[in-house]
């Protein structure tokens, strides 16, 4: 589970600690030779920020490398959307076995949701420390 994701970006601003480099996400298709011919290809081109503390070494338009562990992709994506899940429906059973009226139920599970994202967001100072993309050499 200690694999490396990598991706080759493009560095497009430097602004301090942070640089951040656009990345061309492609799905295996976009890979294949016949891509351009087939409606199946697609190709995405996302930013990332990194934070270096030794920033200064790269430029704009520097041609890097971006990496990040197959565990910290996993937890983010466990955040993001597995947790969510979980107490949507964890509210949603509750309240429904509860009231019996599913709209409430409903209306509950969605509102369970706020609270949590709101933690997110301000603990996403500690988090960006924690799932955090680097520049290999």
């Amino acid at each position: 589970m200690s694999e490396i994701i990598t991706h080759a970006g493009v560095i497009e601003s430097i602004d301090g600690g942070r640089v951040r480099v656009r990345i061309v996400q492609t799905s295996a298709c976009a890979a294949c030779k016949v891509a351009g011919h087939c409606n199946a290809a697609e190709a995405k081109e996302k930013l990332v920020d990194v934070f270096a503390a030794d920033a200064g070494r790269w430029k704009v338009g520097d041609a890097v490398t971006v990496a990040a562990s197959q565990q910290m992709a996993t937890q983010a994506l466990l955040l993001a959307f597995g947790l969510p899940l979980v107490i949507l429906i964890a509210v949603l059973l509750v309240v429904l076995n509860v009231t019996g009226r599913e709209g409430l139920a409903a209306l509950s599970g969605l509102a369970a949701l706020v609270p949590y994202y709101a933690v997110l967001w301000f603990t996403r100072g500690r988090l960006q420390k924690r799932l955090a993309f680097w520049i290999e050499q």
